[in-house]
């Protein structure tokens, strides 16, 4: 039987322990490679190591394998792929204009108007400044988008469609303090690690236009996306580690195994119709994409939570 072409992957930030949100994209985008016999790999999104802790991804790493979570080949760390990023933003600046921006975050949401995800769209203003025009602080370096619609289609949202420059305006490849941007590097990696399908939260489908964009000037072909909803709270809103909801590390202390946790999960996304004890490989014959919620789920515990 020939192996199969699918690579997928997980790349969780390591920045506290994961949530329930957490554990439902990595178990949609697991079921997703698994289920059509692909690899799948695990990133560390580290870049950031002042939010970012070795002791949290050595956590990271322990939850999930705990829940059942296999990976192909080594983990790697973003952290250590600088050198990477740096030669691929000089490829990038073949293809389009990479220029120095000191506009700072405060400047832009007061002055620089909002897209439909809440984000300033940026408008060029620092690349019209003269070469000579005096700075107080380090810049960080955003990549002119060009004028034009991208579009793809999602395998579960449908078809989505962005005009960068009017949508999303010239975005950022490397910060001012010198790390690399979240769009970069996940084009980078992604490419690199040969995956060829990218499967996570929709509040990343904006992302995909500019990522594309990125694709192409590196001339790597872009992934499949799909894009699933996300984890609420019983309140409505996300769950998120700031708040310590479902912490896995409180749901590890009550549950003696994981398959309360991904049983109730895999109902929540509509992989099975009624509340039940599985594992993820037990998952595997029963996942379909396509049956897979659009729209993002308030998350009800299972009856099979409940205290005796």
């Amino acid at each position: 039987m020939a192996e199969s072409a699918v690579t997928g992957r997980f790349a969780p930030t390591p920045s506290g322990r994961m949530h329930l949100g957490n554990i439902f994209a990595a178990m949609l985008a697991w079921l997703s490679a698994r289920s059509a016999g692909g690899r799948f790999v695990l990133r560390i999104e580290d870049l950031d190591l002042a939010r970012c802790s070795e002791a949290d991804s050595r956590a990271v790493i322990d939850d999930l394998l705990w829940l059942g979570f296999d990976f192909d080949g080594e983990v790697y760390y973003q952290s250590r792929r600088a050198e990477i990023y740096a030669d691929a933003l000089k490829k990038i600046s073949r293809k389009a204009d990479i220029y120095p921006c000191w506009c700072t975050r405060g400047s832009l949401a007061a002055t620089a108007p909002h897209g439909a995800d809440g984000h300033p769209i940026y408008d060029g203003r620092c690349r019209r400044l003269p070469p000579d025009a005096p700075h107080d602080r380090p810049p960080c370096l955003r990549v002119a988008v060009p004028d034009r619609v991208i579009s793809l289609t999602d395998r579960l949202q449908g078809g989505y469609r962005q005009n960068l420059a009017a949508e999303c305006g010239d975005f950022i490849l490397r910060r001012a303090d010198g790390l690399y941007a979240y769009q970069l590097a996940v084009v980078v990696d992604d490419a690199l690690s040969g995956v060829t399908e990218v499967v996570r939260g929709l509040d990343l489908l904006p992302s995909a236009p500019r990522q594309m964009f990125l694709y192409e000037c590196l001339g790597y072909p872009p992934p499949s996306y799909c894009h699933t909803p996300l984890l609420l709270g019983p309140d409505g809103k996300r769950l998120a580690k700031r708040d310590g909801a479902y912490d896995i590390g409180e749901l590890r202390k009550r549950f003696a195994s994981p398959e309360p946790i991904i049983g109730a999960l895999a109902y929540c996304a509509g992989v099975i119709d009624r509340p039940d004890e599985l594992s993820l490989s037990e998952l595997i014959p029963l996942f379909d994409i396509s049956a897979i919620k659009k729209d993002n789920i308030i998350f009800l515990p299972s009856p099979l939570w409940e205290q005796p």
